[in-house]
């Protein structure tokens, strides 16, 4: 049995955070599009996926835009997005997000990635469906899935004394191209 490691990272894709607003103010709020920094390591045995490791640095968080609102995101006004929400994630004890898998099933579409998710200081068992498509030189990978920030023990951001808050539910979307060798 052949063992083999491959790593993959932002050079290869994006990791997207996409947030609602909630409140009395919510027409007020933004639906921000939030890119992560990610590396991931998938590791196989004879061509057949066992493991992976994708960590997402959130520090580095970049706001890419949002939706709604009064009047649409300045560069200072996305800055101050970023570091609201890198305080909400408490990025200075919590620098990162860990996705870990290690029982990996094939489907038709792709394959089912059983393991945790650890946000915040917190861990939850996760499921993910990841759809992979070969084309001939690359892989397309891709999945999405809702995270709630209070399964997470995270307090999403708020304004006005709670008229206008992030949403607890936050889409988490994922694509890569791998080229294969």
């Amino acid at each position: 049995m052949a063992a083999d490691t491959r790593d993959l990272d932002a050079s290869d894709g994006q990791l997207l955070v996409t947030t609602g607003v909630e409140g009395p103010a919510a027409k007020m709020g933004h639906r921000l599009r939030l890119a992560f920094p990610w590396r991931a390591t998938v590791r196989f045995a004879d061509d057949t996926p066992v493991s992976v490791e994708l960590i997402a640095d959130v520090a580095d968080l970049e706001v890419l835009g949002g939706e709604g609102g009064v009047k649409g995101l300045s560069g200072p006004e996305k800055a101050i997005a970023a570091s609201n929400a890198t305080k909400t994630l408490d990025a200075k004890k919590h620098p990162h997000i860990t996705f870990r898998a290690d029982e990996i099933a094939a489907t038709a579409v792709g394959y089912r990635l059983t393991g945790t998710l650890h946000i915040h200081g917190t861990e939850r068992p996760r499921v993910v469906d990841l759809t992979a498509e070969d084309l001939g030189t690359a892989w397309r990978l891709s999945c999405k899935a809702v995270v709630r920030h209070s399964d997470f023990g995270v307090k999403p951001y708020s304004m006005m004394l709670g008229a206008l808050k992030v949403a607890d539910e936050v889409e988490v979307s994922f694509t890569a191209e791998h080229t294969t060798s």
